[in-house]
């Protein structure tokens, strides 16, 4: 029979919203696990593609309580936020059980369960914070494809070595699209394909750009939220459609060689990749950078999901699971939520949600014994 471990709270994932809503709750003398996946914390930001940097200077990469590491104006490396989590987990002595793959959540009498292998962890609450990377979204057309193009999702690119001679197909135009197309343009002919999901209007990394981004960490917070009609309108385009063009943008494709196509890529012709204009590509790479779903199929109790495909929420917190919480979700509840300090907000905000509610429940235990004595 298996032995299970209890605690206040379960935090699945130990990327930055895990470890913030961690460190919220160690705060307020919180019984807690992290369970992450990973061997090592980091490792999610270590396993992308190498040169990618992070898209906010490190001024706004801390997480609470520990600014990040480096010049205000510096923007980090992907390896370097992966090794700034790490030292954040330590240096706050953050209980992060690595190599721990959740399989399961359940309900048993009234409490949540996790099965993680061959360990069971029970708590009253459960806050969900593994990301938005969980499944590699491909279509499925891409099957159909001649089998001597070399394919890959941007999950598993690494770098140029991975690509073979010949002109390179990216799928997909948001950020990341736009930083593969960029890198690849190097040493191959490369055509960007997707609709337009617009752009910064100045280079990130310059001073006009680093107040443009105080300018759209504002309004990403305070406008573009849950809580207005522009947000709630903005947040299924931005959920299914990709971020805007940020470190390079159209001018700087342009200038690389990149081809950018506004045609989207939707099917195959004699095993060649076709655009929705008719334009058969003969290419020898195809990148997709299209993107993730969300998957909560380990979730084994109704949780309702909306058109999206995102559990509804409301900051975090679950109104139909009560000790249910999400965070790290793109646009929580607000665009910034898709940023390093967005998520520190919003895990904050649940951090005080379950701590409010354990509040909430001991005040009542005296009310209840009285009741109980007096029947």
């Amino acid at each position: 029979m298996q032995q299970v471990e209890r605690y206040d709270t379960v935090i699945v994932g130990g990327g930055q919203a895990g470890l913030s809503v961690g460190y919220h709750l160690q705060r307020q003398g919180h019984t807690f696990v992290i369970l992450d996946a990973s061997e090592r914390v980091g490792d999610s930001w270590r396993k992308r593609w190498d040169s990618l940097r992070l898209y906010s200077p490190a001024s706004r990469d801390g997480l609470p309580g520990m600014p990040f590491p480096a010049p205000r104006a510096a923007y980090p490396t992907k390896d370097e936020m992966g090794d700034y989590l790490e030292a954040y987990a330590s240096a706050f002595d953050l209980p992060v059980r690595s190599g721990a793959i959740v399989e399961t959540l359940t309900k048993e009498n009234g409490r949540y369960v996790v099965g993680a292998g061959d360990e069971r962890f029970a708590a009253d609450n459960v806050v969900v914070a593994t990301g938005a990377f969980k499944r590699p979204y491909t279509p499925e057309f891409a099957s159909e494809l001649d089998p001597t193009i070399t394919q890959l999702h941007s999950d598993d690119y690494r770098n140029l070595s991975q690509l073979q001679a010949g002109p390179v197909l990216v799928v997909g135009a948001a950020h990341s699209g736009s930083d593969i197309a960029h890198e690849a343009a190097a040493g191959h002919d490369v055509v960007l394909s997707g609709t337009d999901t617009g752009q910064i209007p100045v280079p990130i990394e310059s001073r006009r750009g680093r107040m443009a981004f105080r300018v759209l960490f504002f309004a990403g917070t305070h406008v573009l939220n849950m809580d207005t009609p522009l947000g709630r309108k903005m947040r299924p385009h931005v959920r299914l459609g990709g971020g805007p063009l940020l470190r390079y943008r159209g001018k700087d494709l342009l200038a690389a060689g990149v081809e950018r196509v506004l045609a989207r890529t939707v099917g195959v012709e004699h095993g060649l990749p076709v655009l929705d204009d008719g334009r058969v590509l003969d290419v020898r790479n195809l990148v997709w950078c299209t993107g993730f779903r969300p998957d909560f199929s380990w979730i084994h109790f109704p949780l309702e999901i909306g058109d999206d495909g995102y559990p509804v929420q409301y900051r975090g917190t679950v109104a139909s699971s009560p000790g249910l919480y999400f965070a790290g979700l793109p646009f929580l509840h607000s665009f910034a939520s898709m940023l390093i300090a967005g998520t520190g907000r919003d895990s904050e905000r649940v951090a005080r949600h379950i701590v409010r509610k354990r509040a909430a429940q001991l005040d009542a235990r005296p009310d209840d014994a009285v009741l109980a004595t007096a029947s």
